[in-house]
């Protein structure tokens, strides 16, 4: 009987640990993955450095920004300055569920915040404007719109 009292225990604990992190959105590998406004990436997103800049996508790749993150996509960007950037978009799981494919020769209109990443100018992109459409990403405050999207 002390055996399974021991168990209930030890799973109702590792449940309380397992929701609470998938909440704060730091699960590794899971729906969050740390792309949350929480972990130190998404603070990076500061609202005072928002612009649009437009360009010619040269190419769409993977990124994990952070160790622990999850795998997400970033575009690079060549500006009509002829300058190239990277715009990170989110979360593969979210980027992946969109109906926006986004690929190399897309023009594009991206605003987000510009920060350095790895020592280079990058954008964590609100938004991406591709003709008509548009893949809203974050809010004007750079929160992710992924977060409770399978709630909806």
């Amino acid at each position: 009987m002390k055996a399974e009292t021991g168990f209930v225990i030890a799973t109702m604990l590792f449940l309380l640990v397992f929701f609470a992190a998938e909440a704060s959105g730091q699960v590794i590998g899971g729906r969050g993955g740390g792309w949350g406004m929480e972990g130190s990436y998404g603070r990076m997103y500061d609202p005072a450095t928002v612009e649009t800049i437009s360009g010619e996508v040269v190419d769409v790749g993977q990124v994990i920004p952070r160790k622990g993150m999850s795998r997400g996509f970033h575009l690079g960007l060549r500006g009509v300055d002829g300058k190239m950037i990277s715009v990170h978009l989110g979360p593969a799981w979210f980027i992946e569920n969109q109906e926006i494919i986004i690929e190399p020769g897309d023009m594009v209109d991206v605003r987000g915040s510009r920060i350095i990443f790895d020592g280079q100018p990058a954008i964590i992109a609100q938004e991406v404007g591709m003709g008509e459409d548009v893949l809203k990403l974050r809010d004007e405050n750079g929160y992710p719109v992924w977060r409770g999207w399978r709630r909806r």
